[in-house]
């Protein structure tokens, strides 16, 4: 932080310079403006010297490296801690905002910019962290000697150790930073061992305790240069033994937490994962967590170290030496976490001294002490969006709809918790566009509708709506689709993204379909009726580009006699049984109706084979039902003879039709010439079209 009459110092970084000119217009009076272009000019800047900023405006989405992987950066680094930082975006959708606070943000303020509010919320996130800073040094200053006292004892009784051991004074400050670095990475890494953050301090110091056994082994053994006679190491293994027996004895403090781990990492910090290790052969995870780090801590440290019977190994070379088991086994997670720590352990070990070491358990302390005082800005603002966010799934739950948003860079789909669950996918997708899972939800037709439909709005027309069959609770049901497109507001409009919802409307559609089946079907057989089906043959006729059509006209020989001697309802049954029959025997492509009474007609294409065609159906139609004998009169015509107006095709049939019947019945009869006379007295059948 600045000092004296100085200005403090405010990095604000966007890759719009139209952004970074508006911010340094608001707040250059105050303060003194630095800015970068991107994540990575950023991240370069903070390197030369990060002390002396005060705060940073982040931007988020930006080319090279976005604001994520700035905060990812300097979380890694430490700087988060001393630099806050507030997000400047667009986006403010919660798993983006969420996300931002989990890196370390302090507070949010979105595009366009408000001067007021950016003025007033760069004064109270300085001035919150100058108080925390404040705070810290204030607890700090109560509990230094303290903690400096204990630090000093353990120091003293390890260096004693160390001191007859001919090691360098850096060992156990080593030992301690290594084991730190490895319980913070196993930490994010997992939950399997129920460590805590308290568990660190209290681990990282039993650790500086390991090697106290070896106050009682002779110094010609632990001096000696060379290799030990098997006796000679029998008698070195013995520390581990003397040293956890020292801590047992120590009768007024072994239930302390700190003796009790010291013990562990006395006894088995040489044990090792194979099972090979001494004193006691303990294999796996009946070794102690905190032992495993300490024995893989000491490792490395030795690797690194001069001793008196070999040079130091460098860094990489010891990394090498412990991953390909040259040292012995050790857990495959710990393993895991020492790779992702190689960078930090080579930094601190590099620069840390004793009183660092001390100065940042102080800090780590303080910190946790303070978390329970006060909230932090990043946690009041948290919690009034967790709030905003149980209104908004409250009732988006009340409604049944599914809520969405997406947002095109990045790629990113995010569903409300209800919606997420009815749909089978995660709450946050991203690249959804080519997520198969998503795509598998509307088999890809509807999604690229509605991305055609989103892309062609505009912002004085942003709404679009769409209907389509979606994959909801397993069920493939009808569901409309409601979008509205957002833009941000810049010189050139820019389209971002777009927001919206979805509504079942299974049920609607469902009745509209069962009245537009009404309106089109015969009630009794479930065919087309004669209105719809001739509507129908009209548009084939027209639509056909030039194909030729036949179509059949037939009725029930002696239907009358079925009336007459079972009843009407028996009737409606050989009816119902003829319609099933013509079903069967013809294509879905095929048009088929009832025209009124006992009267059908056939509409298809004339193909090659037609001949053949009409002879199956008119045998498959002929037969038995109930005793009853069924027989038909069919008459056929073709467009090639007729035209293809639908009021000469179908009464050339009826025409086809009366010759059938005339003939003897029970046979079918194609339109020929000799039938045109009669063609005058129905060629008006329904006037012109």
């Amino acid at each position: 932080m600045s000092t004296g009459n100085e200005k403090q110092k405010i990095l604000i970084v966007d890759d719009s310079e139209m952004n970074r000119s508006i911010l340094a217009d608001m707040l250059g009076d105050e303060y003194e403006i630095v800015e970068a272009v991107d994540g990575t000019e950023a991240v370069a800047r903070l390197n030369l010297d990060s002390t002396d900023i005060s705060l940073m405006l982040l931007d988020i989405v930006m080319p090279n490296m976005d604001g994520f992987e700035v905060l990812a950066v300097m979380n890694r680094r430490n700087w988060i801690q001393d630099i806050p930082v507030i997000m400047i975006s667009a986006e403010n959708t919660y798993s983006y905002v969420e996300h931002a606070y989990e890196l370390g943000v302090t507070d949010f303020i979105s595009r366009p910019f408000d001067g007021q509010v950016v003025h007033r919320r760069v004064i109270n996130t300085i001035m919150l962290y100058a108080k925390q800073k404040r705070l810290i040094e204030l607890v700090s200053d109560q509990i230094y000697e303290k903690e400096r006292s204990n630090n000093l004892m353990v120091s003293i009784l390890s260096h004693i150790v160390e001191f007859r051991n001919g090691e360098s004074g850096m060992h156990v400050l080593h030992i301690n930073m290594m084991t730190e670095i490895l319980l913070q990475t196993l930490m994010r890494k997992t939950d399997k061992y129920n460590l805590k953050r308290s568990d660190i301090p209290i681990i990282t110091m039993a650790s500086a305790l390991h090697d106290i056994g070896k106050i009682s082994i002779p110094g010609e053994i632990l001096n000696k240069p060379g290799r030990l006679t098997k006796e000679e190491f029998e008698t070195m293994k013995t520390h581990t033994l003397i040293g956890a027996q020292m801590l047992d004895q120590l009768t007024y403090y072994k239930d302390e937490a700190l003796v009790k781990m010291a013990y562990q990492i006395c006894r088995w910090h040489h044990e090792r994962y194979d099972g090979r290790g001494y004193p006691d052969g303990l294999a796996g995870e009946e070794i102690p967590i905190a032992a495993q780090i300490v024995a893989l801590a000491d490792v490395y440290d030795a690797l690194t170290s001069e001793r008196v019977y070999k040079p130091a190994y460098s860094h990489e070379k010891a990394i090498d030496m412990i991953t390909n088991g040259e040292c012995g086994t050790f857990n495959p997670l710990l393993l895991e976490c020492l790779l992702e720590s190689t960078d930090s352990i080579r930094e601190q070990l590099a620069v840390n001294s004793i009183k660092q070491e001390s100065d940042r358990n102080i800090r780590n302390m303080t910190e946790d002490l303070l978390h329970y005082e006060e909230l932090s800005a990043s946690e009041r603002t948290l919690r009034l969006l967790e709030h905003e966010r149980t209104k908004y799934q409250f009732f988006a739950s009340l409604s049944s709809e599914i809520q969405f948003e997406y947002t095109k860079e990045p790629s990113m789909l995010t569903l409300s918790d209800a919606g997420a669950e009815m749909l089978g996918v995660a709450e946050i997708t991203m690249n959804p566009l080519e997520d198969e899972v998503i795509v598998g939800i509307s088999e890809g037709r509807v999604l690229e509708e509605i991305k055609n439909l989103v892309t062609n709005t505009t912002m004085e027309s942003p709404v679009v709506q769409y209907d389509g069959e979606l994959l909801i609770n397993g069920e493939w049901r009808w569901s409309r689709i409601i979008c509205r497109s957002m833009w941000a507001h810049e010189e050139k409009p820019d389209m971002t993204g777009c927001i919206g919802k979805i509504v079942d409307i299974h049920e609607e559609h469902s009745k509209i379909k069962d009245l537009q089946r009404l309106a089109s079907h015969d009630g009794l057989t479930g065919l087309l009726n004669h209105s719809h089906a001739k509507r129908l043959v009209k548009e084939r006729l027209h639509d056909s580009d030039g194909k030729d059509y036949i179509m059949a006209i037939f009725d029930i020989d002696y239907f009358k006699n079925a009336n007459d001697r079972c009843g009407h309802m028996f009737g409606d049954k050989v009816l119902q049984h003829m319609a099933g029959k013509l079903r069967g025997s013809t294509r879905d492509c095929d048009i088929t109706a009832r025209v009124g009474g006992d009267e059908f007609m056939i509409f298809m294409e004339d193909m090659e084979g037609i001949d053949n065609i009409i002879d199956r159906i008119f045998r498959a139609l002929s037969g038995k039902y109930e005793g009853f004998d069924i027989s038909i009169s069919m008459g056929i015509s073709r467009s090639r003879e007729t035209g293809r107006r639908y009021e000469e095709l179908f009464g050339c049939a009826d025409k086809a039709l009366y010759t059938a019947k005339q003939a003897g019945r029970a046979q079918y009869c194609f339109y020929d010439d000799s039938m045109k006379e009669i063609l005058s007295a129905i060629s008006s059948i329904d006037g012109e079209e």
